[in-house]
């Protein structure tokens, strides 16, 4: 749930005058601006009322070809409140948490809703499908790192990935990045639920340079606590080796060969599964997977849950944004759709239950085989490992797949060289049911949890 204010400063110059440590988020605070918003709304005649205040803080530096070039502090809070007078709703926000701002928001939300118009699916959650337990996910984690500290950490990043080879001439920077925040949501039914969070990241781009050309690649980290994050340096040093191992990248001549998506990018077909199976594309009747509970969209044993309730995820949570729990679940099992990504409203649209996926899904998970990369890469024989894409071509409605691709070309198993420039193209109801093998590989870095992921066909169109 994100605050709808945001105060950004950029500060150059000495770093030491910028590390005093942050002070205590005022929780206190924000429960008493939720008062009075509810409290405010319900004197007005609202039948309903939900409203979410939130306040957060994050530094980030970034460094490049070894000198400090930015410092960026940033401090949001922000209070959003709906309310529901019977099937008709408004919303207003403030980042303004005096008295006077929170009842004017509160205003502001119930003369819009005197001006839509009634929808049937409208409304606060079910209050048996709320939240009553909240087990400590352990995602808040709020040590201080001054920005001496995350220039020193940032700065030893981008030398381990300048060091790598000589080829390396240049540097798109590194960063280092601290963010905290807490939302708390409550509700007219008597429900509140409160999350605390935090966010540490590293991260570099180098260039590298031959007479062919020059490429550049990256590599990051991201954790809920500064001890589970990677060593500088070897962050660096992955960002470098990935840089060095996609110079002298050609083109290869247009064929239909097995794809290997690197699990990094591999994600990116896990999400295109949600876009098909959400509720706003159910119910507007967009998506090439509409009516398919039931039906066998992935080879026969294939698995993807949810796990809302993995310590430290970064997508973990004990309920949606609306407050209704999440559980674990199989979205997929044996091959076979067993159900969508629903929140209220779209749950209603479609006559069905809400799935608590108001807000998206909660680290999901594609189960993977025994097989580590390597061993995907001998399967696959001859064809394309795919480590980058670029481009938004995939219809929704169809499913029809295009998009932009660099890796390498395989031969007998083995990599022998990088290539760019081309496009990779099939659809997507063929590449899930075209899935041979998902790797060991897994990549849990985000909210999509999936190792590399081998197709047994695609098309790659080059010269």
């Amino acid at each position: 749930m994100a605050s709808n204010n945001k105060e950004t400063e950029f500060v150059s110059g000495n770093p030491a005058t910028n590390s005093d440590a942050p002070a205590p988020i005022n929780e206190q605070r924000l429960h008493d601006v939720l008062d009075l918003a509810l409290k405010h709304a319900e004197s007005r005649g609202a039948d309903g009322v939900e409203a979410v205040s939130s306040s957060g803080e994050g530094l980030n530096v970034n460094v490049r070809m070894g000198e400090l070039e930015t410092i960026e502090h940033n401090r949001d809070r922000g209070l959003v409140v709906t309310v529901y007078f019977g099937t008709r709703s408004g919303s207003a926000s403030t980042s303004d948490f005096a008295a006077d701002a929170v009842r004017a928001a509160v205003e502001a939300a119930c003369s819009i809703a005197a001006f839509t118009e009634d929808d049937a699916a409208n409304g606060l959650p079910d209050p048996d499908t709320l939240a009553t337990t909240f087990p400590d996910l352990d995602l808040y984690h709020p040590v201080h790192l001054s920005v001496d500290e995350c220039q020193a950490r940032a700065l030893a990043c981008e030398d381990a990935a300048r060091s790598v080879d000589a080829r390396i001439v240049n540097s798109e920077g590194a960063s280092m990045s601290v963010d905290r925040g807490i939302d708390i949501l409550a509700n007219s039914l008597g429900f509140r639920g409160i999350t605390r969070k935090t966010r540490y990241s590293i991260s570099c781009a180098v260039i590298g340079k031959t007479d062919a050309g020059m490429q550049r690649d990256y590599w990051y980290h991201t954790t809920r606590s500064p001890d589970d994050l990677p060593s500088s340096e070897s962050v660096g040093e992955t960002a470098g080796r990935r840089t060095v191992r996609r110079l002298d990248a050609r083109r290869v001549k247009t064929a239909r060969v097995p794809v290997l998506f690197e699990a990094p990018v591999a994600s990116s077909l896990l999400s295109h599964l949600v876009g098909a199976i959400s509720g706003g594309a159910l119910y507007r009747k967009a998506s090439f997977l509409l009516d398919h509970v039931g039906k066998q969209i992935f080879p026969a044993g294939t698995r993807i849950h949810e796990r809302p309730l993995m310590v430290r995820g970064m997508g973990s949570a004990a309920f949606d944004n609306e407050g209704v729990a999440t559980r674990e679940r199989d979205i997929v099992s044996e091959g076979v759709l067993r159900g969508y990504v629903l929140g209220t409203y779209s749950a209603r649209r479609l006559g069905l239950a809400t799935t608590g996926n108001a807000g998206g899904v909660h680290n999901l998970c594609i189960d993977s085989g025994s097989m580590d990369f390597k061993a995907l890469l001998a399967q696959m024989g001859t064809g394309l490992l795919v480590t980058e894409m670029a481009g938004f071509g995939v219809n929704n409605v169809t499913g029809d797949y295009s998009r932009g691709a660099a890796g390498f070309w395989v031969e007998n198993g083995e990599i022998q060289y990088p290539v760019e420039e081309l496009t990779i193209a099939g659809n997507l109801k063929d590449m899930f049911k075209g899935i041979v093998a998902v790797g060991s590989d897994v990549d849990l870095r985000g909210n999509f949890h999936t190792g590399s992921i081998l197709i047994d066909r695609m098309t790659v169109a080059g010269e």
